[in-house]
């Protein structure tokens, strides 16, 4: 298997991180599917050889309609992310919070809409980006590591998801939820990991934590 062919949605992938990850994916001859909240915002993508959707990575119904309308899709990668915080455990202010959230509500809402379209698949993936701070959060970082933490439950669940859809349906299983986790993210590092996605079988990736650094 490679991700030669595979059609990949990149949710919230206007970033330099999303840019990357789509050249890497056009590079070897996928088919990228790239949202953004603008059309000014997607053009980066679209430059870097994505089909560009305005739509709102957070909002299930736009990711539903997004689904319906691409028809078979191989993989999804949310890539709403950002950082605030410092000040200790005092400087963790409810506008920082808030600020975060799209990020879980991002996993949250591309998981729902495309988990058929990820188990019809021969080799479905979802994957997010998250951070060493999950592993050792600090005070200054409180906020931030609560959405990742909770980012990385989520991500765990879908994993359990498949495993029992393959499970109750007495098939192999075929779909995978991966975490990558960075302390600082670099695009290229990111790019190369998500590619890799297709070179290794659900048994081996469902489930698991992939360290960038």
């Amino acid at each position: 298997m490679n991700a030669s062919e595979r059609v990949i949605v990149l949710a919230g992938g206007t970033s330099a991180a999303g840019v990357a990850v789509t050249r890497a994916l056009v590079g070897v001859g996928a088919r990228v599917i790239a949202t953004g909240r603008s059309a000014s915002g997607i053009a980066a993508v679209r430059n870097a050889g994505a089909e560009g959707h305005v739509a709102d990575a957070t909002s299930l119904a736009d990711m539903q309609r997004l689904a319906e309308e691409s028809g078979a899709v191989d993989g999804v990668i949310p890539l709403v992310g950002g950082w605030r915080g410092g000040g200790g455990l005092a400087g963790q202010s409810d506008d920082d919070f808030a600020a975060l959230l799209p990020a879980l509500e991002a996993v949250r809402a591309t998981s729902r809409a495309f988990d058929a379209h990820l188990q019809a698949s021969d080799a479905g993936r979802f994957a997010i980006v998250s951070s060493t701070a999950v592993a050792r959060p600090l005070a200054g970082g409180a906020n931030y590591a609560a959405v990742k933490a909770a980012s990385e439950a989520w991500t765990r669940s879908v994993a359990h998801g498949f495993t029992k859809s393959a499970r109750d349906a007495g098939e192999p299983l075929r779909a995978a939820s991966v975490i990558f986790r960075a302390k600082a993210l670099d695009p290229e590092s990111l790019a190369t990991a998500i590619v890799g996605l297709w070179d290794h079988s659900a048994e081996e990736l469902n489930d698991s934590i992939i360290d960038l650094d």
